[in-house]
């Protein structure tokens, strides 16, 4: 029989899954045809971030990797790259998020933001060393602006819909252990 832990981390794994698989069937959806004027959120970076440090143990790399690659692969970006990109952030937050677990949000939020804009920095760098035509740079600073915008409320969302709270001294021990 399955312990309770494991069976909160496949279920963790199977909901981040097909959360990501929503967000991103709604990315494809032709809502707004022709051009528009201002880039939505990156969801998918948030939520993983959210996810990340929230329940660490949920969303294994191999799972942010093949999340993110099927996204490359369907969204027609380079291959693989913005997947290498997000699961160095995300590491780098995992790596951190014992010690980030007891900061108030908005030392969160901040962090975040400056993961973010790293991670988007590192993109348009390796894009521009490999010649690869870029979105325009006004562009990418308003889908960061609104990534960064849409972090607090799906947290909050996380928080209210999923259950997604974040791992208490006790838990972190129970599972330091095993």
């Amino acid at each position: 029989m399955i312990d309770r832990m494991r069976h909160r981390r496949y279920v963790g794994m199977v909901l981040y899954a097909l959360v990501m698989l929503v967000f991103l069937l709604l990315r494809l959806l032709p809502l707004a045809p022709g051009k528009v004027p201002w880039p939505g959120a990156d969801l998918s970076l948030c939520l993983t971030l959210v996810w990340v440090l929230r329940r660490p143990e949920q969303v294994p790399v191999l799972l942010i990797a093949t999340v993110f690659f099927i996204e490359d692969l369907l969204l027609l970006r380079p291959l693989g790259l913005w997947t290498a990109i997000v699961i160095l952030g995300t590491e780098a937050a995992r790596i951190r998020e014992p010690r980030w677990r007891e900061l108030p949000f908005m030392i969160e939020w901040l962090r975040v933001a400056l993961l973010i804009a790293l991670m988007t920095l590192g993109y348009r760098i390796a894009l521009a060393i490999f010649f690869v035509p870029m979105p325009a740079l006004g562009q990418v600073i308003l889908q960061y602006l609104a990534t960064i915008i849409a972090y607090p409320v799906l947290v909050v969302a996380a928080r209210w819909l999923l259950g997604l709270s974040r791992v208490d001294y006790i838990e972190a021990e129970i599972m330091r252990q095993r």
